[in-house]
C-alpha cells in the first residue's frame, strides 16, 4: 500500500515561481480547507515545510511565509485521523524545545504529529537573523543535526537527555509529558551523506527528480536511499515529492503549464540559484545541485524543479501508479499548481482511477 499526502501551501505561490500561477496566499482557512479535504479523501499525512525568506521577484514568491508548529497545532485540532508533519529549522531552536512542542501537539492530536527536519541551506534565511553559523555550517551540518536528532530521540522516548556531543551538552534535561511512542521523523535529502544521516536517524526521506512526465526518474534517487538503508539495518522508507497539474484533457492540462511557464519570474530564479550555489563544495546530488540542474536540463527556464505530473485525470492516474510500482517507495507527497481545485480533481477524478489506491475505495 503507497501512502500519499500533500505538502501544503505554508508558502506564497506554492510551488511555482511564476506571476501567472494562483497567488496561494498562506492562511490558516486555506491550510485547513487544504488538509480537511487531504482527510475526506483519505489521504495519509500533510506536511507543512519552514521558509524563513522568499526568492522575492514580481511574484513574491515565498516572500509570505507561516510557521509550521504553529500551524499544525491548530490543524491538529480540526482534523481526527491524518498524519502531520511540522518542519523544524534546526539552527532556529534547541531540540528540547521542539520536543516539548511535539509533546504539546500530540496532546491535541494523539500519535499523529511527527517533525520534518530542515538543515539549512539558504544563508539569508539566517544571516537576516544574525544566527548564521558561516560556510563551515555545510560541511558539519549532518554532524550538527545527527546530534539534534539523538537529543530529540532520547527525551521524547525517555524523557531524559544526558547527551554529550561536539554541539550539545545536556545535563540532566527532561521532558514530561511524554509524547505517543514512534514519533516520526523525515528529511529531505538527496546528497549521499545527507542520505546517511537519515538512514541511522530518520523514518522517511522525500526525494525528488525533477522532470516532466517522467515517473521513471523517481527510480535512482530511491535506490541510492535503500542502498544508504541496507547499510544500517534500519527501516526507512522513501517518500516521492512531485507536482499534479490536471486537467479532463491532456491539452487543457498543458495550457495550464504553459501558462505558468510564461510567467516564469526570472528574478525570483536568480536569487535561489545565488542562494543554491552558496555551498561551494556541494556534491552534484545534494538538494541545491540538482535544483540548478533541474532548471538547466529544462532549456528553459521554467517555475518549478519538482517532477511534474501535467495531463488528464487518467494519465495523471496511470503516472503515479506507475510510480508506486518503484522499489523502495513508500508513498508520495503531493503539491498543486491550485491546491483547493487540485485537492478535489485528485479526491473526485483521479485516485478512483488508481489501481494503487483500491483499499481506498473499498473503504469508502
Amino acid at each position: 500500500m503507497t501512502k500519499i499526502g500533500v505538502f501544503v501551501p505554508i508558502g506564497s505561490r506554492g510551488w511555482l515561481i511564476s506571476t501567472t500561477s494562483p497567488k496561494t496566499m498562506p492562511s490558516f482557512d486555506l491550510n485547513r480547507t487544504v488538509v480537511q479535504q487531504a482527510e475526506h479523501y483519505g489521504m495519509d499525512f500533510a506536511l507543512a515545510m519552514i521558509k524563513l525568506r522568499g526568492f522575492g521577484g514580481p511574484s513574491e514568491y515565498w516572500d509570505h511565509n507561516l510557521e509550521a508548529f504553529t500551524l499544525m497545532s491548530a490543524i491538529a485540532s480540526v482534523t481526527k485521523r491524518i498524519q502531520l508533519f511540522a518542519s523544524v529549522a534546526v539552527l532556529t531552536m534547541p531540540p528540547a524545545l521542539v520536543a516539548r512542542m511535539v509533546s504539546t501537539i500530540d496532546s491535541v492530536a494523539p500519535g499523529r504529529i511527527g517533525v520534518n527536519i530542515v538543515t539549512g541551506w539558504q544563508p539569508k534565511e539566517y544571516q537576516q537573523m544574525g544566527i548564521w553559523p558561516g560556510d563551515a555550517h555545510f560541511a558539519r551540518r549532518y554532524d550538527y543535526v545527527s546530534e539534534y536528532v539523538t537529543v530529540m530521540r532520547q527525551l521524547m522516548d525517555t524523557g531524559r537527555s544526558d547527551f554529550q556531543g561536539e554541539f550539545f551538552k545536556m545535563d540532566d534535561c527532561r521532558l514530561s509529558p511524554l509524547p505517543s511512542p514512534g514519533v516520526e521523523i523525515v528529511g529531505a535529502n538527496s546528497s549521499d551523506r545527507g542520505m546517511q544521516f537519515v538512514a541511522e536517524h530518520c523514518d522517511y526521506n522525500f526525494v525528488g527528480s525533477g522532470g516532466l512526465n517522467e515517473p521513471e526518474k523517481v527510480r535512482e534517487p530511491v535506490a541510492r536511499l535503500m542502498a544508504a538503508v541496507a547499510k544500517t539495518g534500519r527501516k526507512v522508507g522513501a517518500f516521492a515529492l512531485l507536482m499534479v497539474i490536471a486537467a479532463e484533457t491532456d491539452e487543457a492540462a498543458f495550457a495550464k503549464w504553459e501558462h505558468y511557464v510564461a510567467g516564469t519570474d526570472l528574478e525570483a530564479l536568480e536569487w535561489q540559484r545565488g542562494q543554491a550555489t552558496a555551498d561551494k563544495n556541494a556534491p552534484s546530488t545534494s538538494t541545491v545541485a540538482r535544483m540548478v540542474a533541474n532548471q538547466a536540463a529544462a532549456g528553459r527556464p521554467i517555475p518549478t524543479g519538482l517532477l511534474k505530473l501535467v495531463g488528464s485525470y487518467a494519465s495523471v492516474a496511470r503516472m503515479l501508479d506507475q510510480i508506486a510500482e518503484t522499489p523502495g517507495l513508500s508513498g508520495l507527497m503531493l503539491t498543486f499548481d491550485d491546491f483547493v481545485i487540485g485537492m478535489e480533481q485528485f479526491g473526485q477524478y483521479i485516485q478512483p482511477l488508481m489501481q494503487s489506491r483500491t483499499h481506498i475505495r473499498q473503504a469508502a
